[in-house]
């Protein structure tokens, strides 16, 4: 399932940075610097999380929030320079679900969305492909009723797999999404893991697409 995000800054290097990591980390990403545009996008669309700026160029951010909860519960992330409590009790007060004051780690931002996609049923804790199920709290995994053990990294690569099950997940995006960011190994590191998941796996689900990055391929229930 694609998971669909908005996000609406007016500083461009800080829209371009959020965009960027959150593309990496594999979400659909629609932006825009103000407010105005981002009331159209608000109407036209449907998203499973959104990103506000407060001071921005038209609609303010607490306006958007307010908009945003009249039509429907999308959770909503605050990023914003005002770290007063006034704005952050105006915030929270309108049914903001995280406020986060810029500057900010990108690292840690991306795991705030993830605890708000989690909290809200999006991102499942339980994923299935085939006959591959993860359990992603306990970190076990099980295959045609048969428990695979994984090291947490394999563990997490199949997950992000999973998650995009049928879709190419490039290299850069494994690697950013396991590894950081600011990773300065090379794909090395990722054919060394797949090549471990594929010894495991009793069946090879995983598909190299050359040059690009890999596929988990839904056999369904095949014997």
């Amino acid at each position: 399932m694609e998971i669909k995000v908005l996000v609406v800054e007016d500083d461009t290097n800080i829209l371009d940075m959020t965009v960027g990591f959150l593309r990496k980390a594999g979400y659909v990403v629609d932006a825009c610097n103000n407010g105005d545009e981002a009331l159209y996008k608000i109407y036209d669309n449907t998203y499973h999380l959104a990103i506000f700026d407060i001071m921005l160029p038209g609609t303010s951010g607490h306006k958007l929030l307010e908009e945003i909860r009249r039509l429907g519960d999308t959770p909503v992330l605050m990023m914003t320079a005002l770290g007063d409590d006034e704005n952050q009790l105006s915030a929270f007060a309108h049914e903001a679900d995280d406020y986060v004051v810029k500057p900010c780690s990108m690292l840690v931002l991306i795991k705030r969305v993830e605890a708000l996609l989690r909290r809200n049923g999006t991102l499942k804790r339980t994923l299935c492909a085939g006959r591959l199920s993860l359990f992603l709290e306990s970190q076990k995994a099980i295959f045609d009723k048969t428990e695979i053990a994984f090291t947490p990294k394999e563990f997490e690569i199949v997950a992000l797999l999973t998650r995009n099950a049928g879709k190419i997940v490039s290299h850069d995006t494994i690697i950013s999404r396991i590894w950081g960011y600011e990773f300065e190994g090379t794909d090395g590191i990722v054919h060394a893991n797949i090549k471990k998941l594929r010894t495991k796996l009793p069946v090879n689900i995983i598909r190299t697409v050359k040059g690009v990055g890999y596929c988990l391929e839904d056999l369904g229930n095949e014997a």
